[in-house]
């Protein structure tokens, strides 16, 4: 089962059948500019043979504006554009889509938890072949050729015995430059510190007191990528890995650079040169049973398990909040790397209107970036799944569970004088401007409209979840909706705005904002009631109400 992103999925799905409209005067038109207003432009394509279609802008960022174009008047809202495929009717505005909000939770099943058995890599079989040597540090990419995540750093660094910090002063400071996006500091085999790059720029910098001992000491830094950008300008010249400066300070002589010394690189890491996560895995491997494992601190940990497929037809997911960063593969596929590192931001209501920047209208602040990981349920047997989990950094694996995920509510907003898109190869003549609002409201598979939580024609407020009521309301906008959509999978349906009784506020625009309730059907639907994937039954079908 297909999981449908709303409402991006909804705005772009309508664009696009907008924009078809438009096919045959954009590519056979010619093209001109008209400017409406201070802040209101028209882009115009005509051809000879009659097609039109025009795109009416308006760029102020807090005010409408009503604007004359071909002798008809048109209400432009701030920061938007409306698309008119006959050059007469709106279908479209970017300000006032007609999409569905997806209200989703998350719920246990009935698999059992997870039982554990653990394997460690190994910082000393890193020395073990097949090693390249160098004078210098490597770019990344170049020697692992994107096979792998993961390239070991080694070089060795030899101590006096006459140090100041061996006999009780201050410990010496190592400083490693990496270009993204984690690094791994190890001396002599013990795990040091860790640093990573971040959303801002990728390149960054470890700086951390060491502990050496007399004689030689082996230093490795494992790098870590985190996928790589497939755009922008000069992405293919784009660098990863540890790229220096690399030195140690504090010591008697002053600075030791260690950026020109000879540095050995390993490719990858023994789990993933055994094939742990897949289902034809080195079967010597020494996994470790512990029935009690919990907050695990060691890094670079494998973690396997086995589980039986979970009941029903709902979409699936692993919660992963309780790990760092790592990832993860179900029966051999990998279904792809976590991070669970927690959103920075400031995240308040916000307006679309305005020019876009990076820290726009944000989301999910103080919250993992993501929580959830897609299941695929044609991946699952009916029983003995494999689970595998490599956490790079350390966390608490008795926490990851399956979870199956619902649309417990749902959302819907409509402006009124919408024309409704009926089919996307219909002609130009047959779109006619109505008074109409559009209803779509369309719960999962198995599931019904039991209940309106929240319903408002007029000037409601707030998003998904924190509706209100605003200075304008029809007080038969629930009855309206109660009618028409209550015991229903899918409510479509292009009413008149007359519908909701007299108009109490007539000289503002109007939109009805609507939550409803989805709900599992407690016994299978019998007979053609029951659409089928792509198909709907009588009592789903679009309706318009006159």
């Amino acid at each position: 089962m297909c999981l449908i992103r709303q409402p991006k999925f909804g705005h772009l799905k309508r664009l696009h059948d907008a924009v078809k409209l438009c096919e045959k005067a954009l590519l056979t038109g010619e093209p001109s500019n008209m400017t409406l207003g201070t802040y209101q432009k028209a882009k115009v394509f005509s051809s000879g043979s009659g097609d039109c279609a025009a795109f009416l802008s308006n760029y102020h960022w807090t005010s409408s504006a009503r604007v004359t174009f071909n002798g008809r008047n048109y209400i432009l809202p701030p920061w938007s554009i409306s698309i008119l495929p006959d050059c007469k009717s709106v279908i479209y505005n970017t300000a006032q889509v007609e999409v569905q909000i997806n209200r989703m939770s998350f719920s246990p099943t009935n698999v059992e938890p997870f039982s554990w058995e653990t394997f460690n890599e190994d910082i000393s079989s890193i020395e073990d072949g097949p090693l390249m040597s160098y004078g210098g540090l490597l770019e990344q990419l170049n020697i692992t050729r994107d096979t792998t995540d993961y390239l070991w750093y080694t070089t060795s660094v030899k101590v006096d015995s006459n140090e100041s910090f061996l006999r009780g002063g201050r410990l010496p400071t190592l400083v490693a430059g990496s270009t993204g996006h984690g690094m791994h500091v190890f001396i002599n085999g013990k795990l040091t510190g860790s640093s990573f790059g971040n959303h801002d720029s990728s390149k960054f910098k470890f700086t951390g007191r060491i502990q050496l001992q007399a004689g030689v000491n082996r230093v490795s830094l494992l790098s870590m990528a985190a996928g790589l950008p497939n755009n922008g300008p000069h992405f293919e010249m784009r660098e990863m890995g540890v790229l220096g400066p690399v030195a140690i300070h504090g010591l008697d002589k002053g600075t030791m650079d260690l950026s020109r010394q000879t540095w050995s690189y390993k490719v990858g890491l023994e789990g993933e040169a055994m094939n742990l996560g897949s289902l034809s895995s080195i079967p010597a491997v020494d996994w470790v049973w512990d029935s009690s494992v919990q907050e695990n601190t060691q890094p670079l940990t494998w973690y396997k398990a086995y589980f039986n497929a979970p009941e029903g037809d709902e979409p699936l997911a692993l919660d992963m909040s309780s790990m760092q960063k790592g990832q993860v593969w179900i029966n051999g596929k990998n279904i792809g790397r976590y991070w669970t590192v927690h959103a920075n931001g400031n995240c308040t209501d916000c307006s679309y209107s305005g020019t876009y920047r990076p820290n726009k209208c944000q989301s999910g602040c103080g919250h993992p970036t993501q929580q959830w990981y897609h299941v695929p349920r044609s991946w699952l047997m009916p029983s003995r799944n494999l689970i595998v989990v490599f956490e790079e950094m350390g966390g608490n694996p008795s926490g990851i569970t399956l979870v199956k995920r619902s649309i417990t509510s749902i959302c819907t907003e409509a402006s009124e004088y919408r024309p409704v898109i009926k089919n996307t190869h219909q002609n130009h003549g047959g779109l006619n401007e109505q008074n109409v609002v559009k209803i779509n409201l369309h719960c999962a598979a198995r599931q019904f409209i039991s209940a309106i939580k929240f319903v408002s024609f007029g000037t409601p407020s707030g998003a998904c979840g924190n509706l209100q009521q605003g200075t304008c309301h029809f007080p038969n906008s629930r009855s309206v909706l109660q009618k028409l959509c209550v015991g229903r999978q899918r409510c479509l349906a292009t009413v008149p705005t007359s519908i909701f009784g007299g108009d109490p506020c007539p000289n503002l625009s109007k939109k009805l904002s609507a939550e409803v309730v989805c709900q599992r059907r407690a016994t299978p639907v019998t007979g053609n009631q029951w659409p089928c994937r792509g198909t709907y039954v009588p009592v789903n079908r679009q309706q318009t109400v006159n």
